[in-house]
């Protein structure tokens, strides 16, 4: 018989405090194991997930989807190797932190903590669970996962292996716990068990972020996808603006950070303009404009329609406008986008430094492409999205963001 999910939420409750006690040496040995563990499992992890895309399929799963679903030998690697890397970071609870305000006269500081238990309901992306797995269980939390029915055989056979794994570290069996949404697991019972659940990230389309944001009774951290800006400055090189915009696009699957829409300055010559046209269909975008660029450029533009400035397209689609100058921008910017990441293509430092500091966004990219790594090769920081809001954490999703801050008083008796 299917457990009660206020059950399993317990379970998974209880499951994290029994992890207070474990090491940060056992963690990073558990997250190894994981990696290794995957390893083994890619065969069976690639033939369920290739029974999730021919069902998807003949259920006319839309194209987006069954592309953030296809999982590649090279996508599990990847996610794998971010387990490996999370492995050899250090314990983030060793470190004692200045506090930033004085409580009392007494001796005080700061103290990361693990958070709690962290819901994350997730559209397809299976290699997901993988990296919010690896980060979870390196900062002490218990995770619960949450996916899609597009996807259930292959989170199912994922969700073993990282149990097996954990279960062999010898860690509590419900620190991950699976819901599978064919046994009835609906994202609302899950979303308001706000009596055991301290974080829920949505991670998928915006209709997704906005109806678990909506039923939410738990706090949610949420991540944003694409409808990014860029403004295209008088003052510019237009190799930069082709450079920056098609690499954008190469986060793949999920573009995360890729350019939609480009606002271009009202005085922008129009040769360099069809200069810019030409390289983006020659690179199989589809181009889009408002009704004046249209008028303008009947040859290479499509009408956008007028939602489509503050919606994404999560596709080779670009937006275009004219605007007048960078404070226009920077108001259109702040109405419209998506808010997590824009960008700037300028050679004013004065512009560069008026747009770091008016644009509303939590990641601002000035002559750079803001396109989303998982995990920089060499490096030592891996993210799981970007959030675009102002409460729990704004900005690249990271271990930290899995945490939480004791402040630590300390005295001689003397009041």
């Amino acid at each position: 018989m299917t457990e009660s999910i206020d059950k399993r939420v317990k379970k998974a409750h209880q499951a994290f405090l029994e992890m207070s006690k474990i090491k940060g040496i056992e963690r990073s040995l558990a997250v190894s194991l994981m990696a290794s563990k995957l390893e083994d499992c890619f065969d069976d992890i690639l033939q369920a997930n290739t029974l999730d895309l021919e069902i998807s399929r003949e259920m006319s799963v839309p194209d987006l989807i069954l592309d953030w679903l296809k999982l590649t030998p090279q996508r599990l690697e990847a996610a794998v190797e971010i387990l490996k890397t999370l492995a050899e970071l250090p314990d983030p609870f060793q470190k004692v932190i200045n506090a930033p305000y004085q409580v009392t006269y007494c001796q005080n500081y700061s103290q990361l903590m693990p958070l709690g238990v962290i819901a994350m309901v997730y559209e397809a992306l299976p290699d997901l669970a993988i990296i919010a797995a690896g980060l979870t269980i390196k900062t002490g939390n218990s995770l619960i996962l949450r996916g899609g029915s597009e996807s259930s055989n292959t989170n199912t056979i994922i969700s073993q292996i990282l149990q097996v794994a954990l279960e062999e570290a010898d860690f509590p069996p419900s620190c991950i716990e699976f819901l599978p949404s064919e046994q009835g697991y609906s994202i609302q019972d899950l979303i308001t068990q706000d009596q055991y659940l301290n974080l829920i990230i949505p991670y998928g389309r915006p209709s997704l972020i906005q109806q678990v944001t909506e039923m939410a009774t738990a706090p949610v951290l949420k991540s944003a996808m694409g409808n990014c800006y860029l403004y295209w400055s008088l003052s510019s090189d237009l190799d930069i603006v082709k450079s920056v915009i098609v690499d954008s696009h190469g986060s793949l699957p999920d573009p995360v950070n890729a350019i939609e829409k480009v606002l271009i300055n009202s005085q922008q010559k129009s040769t360099s303009i069809t200069r810019l046209f030409n390289y983006l269909q020659e690179n199989d975008f589809v181009l889009k404009g408002d009704d004046a660029l249209v008028e303008e450029f009947p040859d290479y533009l499509i009408p956008a329609k007028e939602s489509s400035w503050h919606e994404p397209f999560l596709t080779k689609t670009i937006a275009f406008r004219r605007t007048d100058d960078l404070q226009s921008a920077i108001a259109h910017i702040n109405e419209y986008s998506s808010g997590h990441a824009n960008c700037l293509v300028t050679d004013s430092y004065q512009e560069g430094r008026t747009f770091a500091m008016e644009a509303d966004s939590a990641l601002v990219y000035i002559n750079s492409s803001p396109r989303f790594y998982r995990y920089l090769q060499g490096s030592n920081s891996v993210f799981l999205g970007v959030s675009n809001q102002k409460g729990h954490r704004r900005g690249l999703i990271s271990l930290e963001t899995f945490t939480t801050l004791k402040q630590i008083v300390v005295g001689d008796g003397q009041m």
